[in-house]
């Protein structure tokens, strides 16, 4: 038993995922939220009552109780639609319930080790010459980049293969985290896309792993991973704190390439004529003259 997890041989205990899913989904949720009598100071839970939950779901108490001890089997979609509804979930959360509720079938195999960006998206982010991009994997690790990846982000190639991992850098690196102007919100984000994975795969044990060494060394992780929030990857804008041109405002689009459900293309770019983009055109032209990150740096292998 993983004393960090709760769950035998180092994976996540997918029971209590579930559990405390539900009960910090329903935790959030105030009476007047969906229409209910708020009693005040005769409420003795946070959110909404069980009860009244069941109610609004249309199931009875008995079942969403044992739902929400972490008892998901036999449990139907329908019921499962009904619960998301009455918890005012977003896509993102629902998608991570049913995972929770409803697991896939362990794979038969272990997953292979060794994991990399297929060559010809190493090619694609070479083509890339002036977007910074990269591919990130599982349990967010940085599988490959490009040149202007490096140029923003730093060169990832100097670091040991089992430190290229967003997650590590946000939380444990001093440099990442001086880079990104809304720290807060990048840490947030990491804990919500491991989430996810967690999620999807509750039986890995590097991811959990992972996560006990990031609870282990950072405060911060602990208190974001315990509200159980999730997110999928998607598209938004980071402000980044460069070194060499200042203060970058960057769009970010997230794609997921044909036949790799594990992977993520993540692109940044700056408004046209905006100062951010002058200081990625001095990025890519100071940079042109720097060797590729290589294969190696670019292909890296799972940890």
């Amino acid at each position: 038993m993983d004393e960090r997890t709760g769950a035998p041989g180092g994976g996540l205990d997918p029971r209590a995922e579930l559990s405390e899913f539900l009960r910090t989904r329903r935790a959030r949720l105030k009476p007047q939220d969906v229409g209910l009598p708020d009693l005040g100071r005769h409420r003795r839970v946070p959110g909404l009552r069980r009860e009244e939950l069941a109610q609004l779901a249309g199931v009875s108490v008995a079942y969403y109780t044992r739902l929400e001890q972490g008892n998901g089997r036999n449990v139907s979609a329908e019921v499962l639609d009904a619960i998301a509804r009455a918890l005012r979930l977003s896509d993102a959360e629902q998608a991570h319930l049913t995972h929770l509720a409803r697991p896939g079938r362990r794979r038969k195999r272990p997953e292979p080790r060794s994991r990399q960006a297929r060559p010809a998206l190493r090619q694609l982010l070479d083509a890339m010459e002036t977007v910074p991009a990269y591919v990130v994997g599982r349990r967010s690790e940085i599988l490959a980049w490009n040149r202007m990846a490096t140029a923003v982000f730093g060169d990832w190639g100097a670091l040991p293969p089992q430190e290229r991992n967003w997650a590590r850098l946000v939380f444990l690196d001093p440099a990442h985290r001086e880079l990104f102007v809304e720290w807060d919100q990048k840490a947030y984000d990491m804990v919500a896309y491991l989430r996810m994975d967690a999620g999807r795969h509750p039986d890995d044990p590097a991811l959990s792993a992972l996560v006990g060494e990031l609870s282990v060394k950072s405060e911060e992780f602990r208190t974001l991973w315990a509200r159980h929030d999730v997110k999928e990857k998607s598209h938004g804008v980071k402000r980044v704190r460069h070194p060499l041109v200042g203060e970058l405002t960057l769009l970010w689009e997230s794609f997921r390439p044909a036949g790799e459900a594990e992977q993520s293309l993540v692109t940044y770019f700056a408004e046209a004529g905006s100062p951010s983009a002058e200081g990625l055109r001095l990025l890519g032209s100071w940079s042109a003259d720097a060797p590729a990150p290589g294969t190696q740096a670019r292909a890296v292998r799972d940890v």
